[in-house]
């Protein structure tokens, strides 16, 4: 048991329940009814359904936009994986697949869509009590054409429009209900035992694909005592959860995170399924920016939706929901022209603990700040995993500089030849030496640069002088070279020191 507060009411006891892909605040209800109640209200809903090798989905649906109906669920097949939900119902309209709007797809576009929406799918519905009583009588006798028409104008009949579908009314539903699992129907909601008999009812639900948690107070570096709160990807919140055991806090922390960091990794892989190889994701979550308030020292935080897809870092306001939102990111810098910093503790501006600093050239850096130590772990190892493939992908990038004679020339970072000064006046290569063979670095941090080679043959130090307009950037360029050589000679650097994609058992209190 825990206690909830919104911040206005008087804290609520409730029971915490998590499972695979949801966080779910119960409160305990007496139940006299022989059928678990379909919901009351017709508010949207957002349910995750694992599908299984055998069965797939466990439903089967009707409608569709040719009909000017909406895909509505008429059939949920018993002990499949819809069912195991508890939380789909015959006569839920399905609004959406893992974000994508369907309102608008003919039935077999729909059939499509849910075949093909991967393992893990996230539907969001709304349910249709009017149409439900129908659809499950459909669901309860023989199939047949003359059957499928009656129950076509008995919903015609009920104007789903009305209630928020906004159509025309139909002059016709398919007849052709396409299943997604094997016979043995749910029609009704799963039967309650005996007449009268206390129940947990959910009253808040959150989805954990692409949420967080967070301990501290929204916008703030101060930690909340013994207290916690989960925001979802639809903006729904826990509201603040109070444990009074620390141990039971610490544990049920790490279980909805290792539960969200999951859920993240898998999307993240399906993303990339339809991804070239040159552009994959290797990072997304959660971080707080810390945002400068009337000249004061890092006073507020924001959280963004950080992501590393090839050779950009990526800043949205709310996960992208679909490749089309990717493309759709205002806030985005390569890789190779920043600085990953992680902050150390004496460094840290004020309370916010896990602390980074990404520099970008040319821009104001970015004070960012997440949860755990591992997470801040899983960001650095995404990071040099990322600036290797973009140096990779790169090949070399050159910039304009200025020899200590005065000559303008060309510095070229070259993933094969290494660092080498081409002349623009006599087209030609003044020097060329390895990566291997920096041995330090200076700068005055406006233009000046000296660069200290060692020679291969006597051992000297060899010291070039230069000046670049774009020094910063070409600092940068230059770590994300060095930093892709030293991956690429040592393999181990860019390995995971933690554990990814393990999922605890689902837990209740």
């Amino acid at each position: 048991m825990v206690t909830v507060s919104d911040g206005k009411a008087r804290p609520q006891p409730m029971r915490l329940h998590l499972s695979l892909d949801m966080l779910s605040l119960q409160r305990e209800e007496v139940d006299n009814s022989e059928h678990k109640p379909a919901p009351l209200d017709s508010r949207e809903r957002m349910v995750s359904v694992t599908r299984r090798k055998e069965g797939g989905l466990g439903l089967s649906i009707k409608g569709g936009s040719e009909h000017k109906l909406p895909i509505l669920i008429s059939r949920i097949f018993k002990a499949q994986a819809a069912d195991e939900t508890g939380k789909l119902f015959v006569g839920d309209a399905i609004i959406k697949v893992n974000g994508e709007p369907i309102v608008a797809c003919h039935h077999d576009e729909a059939v499509n869509i849910l075949r093909n929406a991967g393992d893990l799918v996230m539907l969001t519905v709304k349910h249709y009590r009017a149409a439900t009583p129908f659809l499950q009588k459909s669901a309860e006798i023989e199939p047949s054409a003359e059957n499928e028409a009656q129950v076509t104008k008995q919903l015609q009949s009920l104007h789903l429009g009305e209630e928020g579908w906004r159509s025309p009314s139909a002059n016709s539903l398919t007849s052709n209900t396409q299943s997604m699992s094997r016979p043995g129907s749910r029609p009704a909601s799963r039967p309650a035992s005996g007449t009268f008999h206390h129940t947990w009812v959910d009253a808040i639900t959150v989805p954990l694909m692409m949420a967080y948690v967070t301990r501290y107070i929204f916008g703030t570096d101060k930690l909340r005592p013994n207290s916690f709160e989960v925001r979802g990807l639809n903006g729904a919140s826990t509201g603040v959860i109070h444990v009074d055991d620390a141990l039971v806090l610490s544990q049920w922390l790490k279980h909805i995170t290792d539960n969200i960091v999951g859920l993240t990794h898998l999307q993240m892989k399906l993303y990339n399924r339809s991804l070239p190889p040159h552009d994959l994701i290797e990072y997304m979550g959660w971080v707080n920016e810390g945002v400068l308030n009337n000249n004061q020292p890092w006073q507020n935080y924001k959280p963004r939706f950080m992501a590393l897809r090839g050779t950009e870092v990526m800043f949205f306001d709310s996960p992208p929901l679909n490749l089309a939102d990717w493309e759709q990111c205002t806030v985005q810098f390569k890789v190779y022209n920043c600085m990953f910093r992680v902050i150390k503790d004496s460094e840290n501006v004020d309370e916010r603990q896990h602390c980074f600093l990404i520099q970008t050239s040319g821009h104001d850096s970015r004070y960012l700040s997440v949860e755990t130590r591992q997470e801040l772990l899983r960001i650095e190892n995404a990071w040099h995993t990322a600036v290797c493939c973009a140096v990779m992908k790169l090949g070399s990038k050159t910039f304009t500089v200025t020899t200590s004679a005065g000559k303008t020339a060309g510095l070229t970072l070259d993933w094969n030849m290494g660092f080498a000064l081409f002349d623009n006046e006599n087209k030609s290569f003044l020097w060329k030496y390895k990566f291997s063979q920096l041995k330090g670095s200076s700068d005055d941090g406006k233009a000046r640069l000296k660069l200290h080679f060692q020679e291969p043959d006597t051992r000297l130090i060899d010291t070039k002088e230069m000046e670049c307009s774009a020094l910063q950037s070409l600092l940068f360029c230059m770590h994300a070279f060095l930093t892709a050589k030293v991956a690429s000679v040592d393999p181990a650097f860019l390995s995971s020191k933690t554990p990814m994609d393990v999922f605890p058992a689902a837990v209740t209190m």
